[in-house]
């Protein structure tokens, strides 16, 4: 009995550690705004990355700007969020300098691929 009451005492703490970990506000802002952004883009549609182009630098920032959560590591989160910055700002720039529908794609979905490479390799303990 004892053990099984320590079974579930360390499957309610794991599961406290990693709600703790899956909340970080200012990706999820971040990503509501790259998914409907990106999305169309894959279709061809460029229209969402011209319109969202300046909230997605501010999100960005926005998120680079904010503390790390508990159950992500920084030091590899950090220059991810400085690379993603900058991948927006040119997102930005393209489309106040009127890049092509090609050039545009292509730097949305090097933002996007920021994007995921923070989620895919700063939560602390996971190896990629």
């Amino acid at each position: 009995m004892k053990q099984l009451f320590l079974f579930f005492v360390a499957a309610i703490l794991s599961v406290a550690s990693f709600a703790q970990k899956a909340e970080w506000k200012q990706m999820e802002e971040f990503h509501s705004v790259m998914s409907k952004t990106f999305h169309p883009a894959e279709e061809g549609n460029l229209k969402p990355t011209k319109d969202n182009a300046a909230n997605l630098t501010a999100k960005a920032k926005a998120w680079e700007s904010a503390p790390i959560p508990k159950g992500y590591d920084a030091a590899i989160a950090k220059p991810i969020l400085k690379k993603l910055v900058t991948s927006c700002e040119a997102i930005e720039a393209g489309v106040k300098a009127k890049k092509t529908d090609k050039e545009l794609t292509a730097l949305i979905t090097k933002a996007h691929d920021d994007f995921h490479e923070i989620k895919e390799k700063c939560v602390v303990g996971e190896k990629h």
